[in-house]
């Protein structure tokens, strides 16, 4: 599985699209694209590798990640896969959009494919491992492809650091337990490639990081 990262919008979110260098088929991972050409450099390096859309993936639903999920999935003709546990957050968007003065049009947001713990999505031969990692909202989750050795984290954790809970619906003791559960028992070389900052691993979070 090949991933290419795209940093977008106020917040310096990183969208990820992951596909298969063969099949030329991909998923998009946090679409938060907020402006016009954010979504042009996506949706061109889309054509330029003539890449076979199949998924729109949430970790979680924070404006800063789900700006572009429906667009993209109407675009694409895909269905958006998140939480159900993070509907409340989905039907609120344009009050997120209010909270934090952004000047974006949004609807409400509708999941298509709902995603539990122990689910499994595919990427032609790749199994993609649905992790629950409620903390940062109820209904975060990560997205581990073992074949791979990566995971995509959302703002569960970064290097040297975890996702705030201060934040509606955050709560910081289900947040450690989720990643003392979930992530760090993963294998030390996984590369878990976080919602901001830089790509971290297994190994190094165990051993550095200040909050575990």
């Amino acid at each position: 599985m090949k991933v290419t990262k795209f940093t977008v919008n106020p917040f310096g979110e990183n969208t990820f699209i992951a596909w298969n260098e063969d099949t030329r088929h991909a998923l998009i991972v946090d679409p938060g694209m907020m402006q016009d050409h954010e979504r042009n450099v996506v949706t061109q390096f889309i054509l330029d590798n003539q890449l076979v859309m199949q998924w729109v993936l949430l970790t979680h639903i924070h404006i800063d990640h789900v700006t572009s999920a429906r667009w993209m999935a109407d675009r694409y003709g895909i269905p958006v896969a998140a939480s159900p546990a993070d509907e409340v957050l989905a039907k609120h968007l344009p009050m997120q959009a209010a909270h934090f003065r952004l000047r974006v049009e949004l609807d409400p947001l509708t999941i298509d494919r709902p995603l539990a713990h122990g689910d499994t999505l595919s990427l032609d031969d790749e199994t993609i491992h649905v992790l629950a990692t409620p903390g940062h909202t109820p209904g975060g989750l990560c997205f581990y492809v073992p074949s791979s050795s990566l995971a995509f984290t959302g703002d569960t954790i970064f290097e040297s650091s975890i996702g705030r809970t201060d934040l509606p619906g955050g709560d910081y003791t289900t947040l450690i337990d989720s990643i003392k559960n979930q992530i760090l028992t993963l294998p030390p070389d996984t590369l878990l490639i976080s919602g901001h900052g830089p790509t971290t691993t297994v190994a190094n979070e165990h051993q550095y990081n200040p909050y575990l």
